[in-house]
């Protein structure tokens, strides 16, 4: 059966309920579903948090017994496998659906097609494909962290608009105005971790926490604060800094030696320190960096944020670990003396330069938030 301008329809409805999870649902993906009889829709439904209700269940509890004979459209394949909640396969299989149409297959190992084909295997027709770019859009770093190991990675900058950070003295409060800084607030809160280098801890004695009444709202169940995370090679973050306090959990990655000087310190109990111990890796080089990000994913880590200085910026961007760059730009000029951007190795040839795609442009207010993209799409 070909997919109608109709089952399109309905997919970006499920797309739209999926998008309400933005903030909450990690370490899952963000899932919704429609379903619908005889061409009404019946119910639809959303996933909210990890160990609750998926997409589907909350759907055909909405539906109850009308949910016999109805088309399903949801986001991503049906789950196959018992995780927190049983299969959500299994649960449209009981409920009696006529059709399922998924918007991508999953690409949880666990799963992988096999929710479709138990489906099918029920007698019930199964579509996929449908919408299936904006889908993988949506769960870009699910989908990144099951395919590759490693976390999705915006790294995030508020500059002027002759590309500096911070005044000479180091004064950077505040280079964009309070629209761009909302935004920023819920581009933290989608995000599973924060990661910033112990240059900035010393020098702003930042929070990295969320704190937006506009996201509380939009977080049914309550605030997800994002892992905010510290490199610090040589142990230097103490416990009155605020990038340390609750809510929120914190990992601190440092050396072998940091870890000693770290590990004497009374830390409260949200703090844990991770020894990133291969033997030569430097926590801020190339090998350490990917070393974070590999241990972020086994962790459950979907979406980064990195909020750092130039030096750490620099080194992610060297090391080639940057999937989005997002450029806050406010309308002022701070001079040649101020800080720059990125701190990164000289280039001789303009060919040697890295290529962004620009994806989005915006105003904020009066400044400008510029999405990059590494690689082209």
């Amino acid at each position: 059966m070909s997919l109608s301008a109709f089952d399109y329809e309905m997919m970006a409805l499920a797309l739209r309920e999926a998008a309400k999870g933005l903030y909450t649902t990690d370490p899952n993906p963000r899932v919704g579903c429609v379903l619908v009889k005889d061409g009404q829709i019946i119910a639809s439904g959303y996933h909210q948090r990890a160990g609750e209700g998926h997409a589907e269940v909350n759907a055909l509890k909405a539906a109850g017994d009308n949910a016999r004979g109805a088309d399903c459209y949801v986001t991503l394949e049906p789950c196959s496998h018992f995780g927190k909640t049983p299969p959500c396969a299994d649960a449209l299989i009981k409920a009696g659906v006529r059709r399922v149409v998924a918007a991508v297959k999953d690409p949880n190992p666990q799963v992988a097609g096999t929710g479709l084909s138990r489906i099918a295997d029920a007698g019930i027709a199964t579509e996929s494909g449908c919408m299936e770019t904006q889908a993988i859009a949506l769960n870009a770093g699910f989908f990144k962290r099951m395919q590759k190991g490693i976390p999705l990675v915006r790294l995030k900058m508020a500059m002027s608009l002759d590309g500096r950070t911070a005044l000479a003295n180091g004064q950077s409060q505040w280079i964009t105005g309070s629209e761009a800084r909302e935004d920023v607030q819920a581009l933290r809160a989608r995000s599973s971790a924060v990661i910033t280098g112990i240059g900035t801890v010393l020098a702003d004695n930042p929070s990295l926490n969320v704190r937006s009444e506009m996201v509380e709202q939009q977080s049914p169940g309550g605030l997800r604060q994002p892992l905010r995370v510290v490199l610090d090679r040589q142990g230097r973050t103490t416990p009155d800094m605020k990038i340390v306090s609750p809510p929120g959990e914190v990992m601190i990655f440092t050396s072998p030696q940091g870890a000693v000087q770290l590990q004497a310190k009374n830390f409260p109990g949200n703090v844990s320190i991770r020894n990133v111990s291969i033997k030569g890796v430097d926590v801020t080089g190339q090998q350490g960096l990917l070393y974070i990000l590999q241990d972020l994913a086994a962790k459950g880590c979907n979406e980064v944020l990195i909020e750092a200085g130039p030096e750490l910026a620099g080194a992610f961007l060297e090391a080639g670990l940057v999937d989005e760059l997002w450029i806050y730009q406010a309308g002022k000029l701070m001079g040649s003396d101020a800080r720059a951007s990125f701190l990164m190795g000289g280039f001789e040839r303009m060919d040697q330069l890295p290529q962004l795609y620009l994806s989005d442009c915006r105003l904020m207010g009066n400044d400008l938030r510029l999405i990059y993209r590494l690689e082209e799409h």
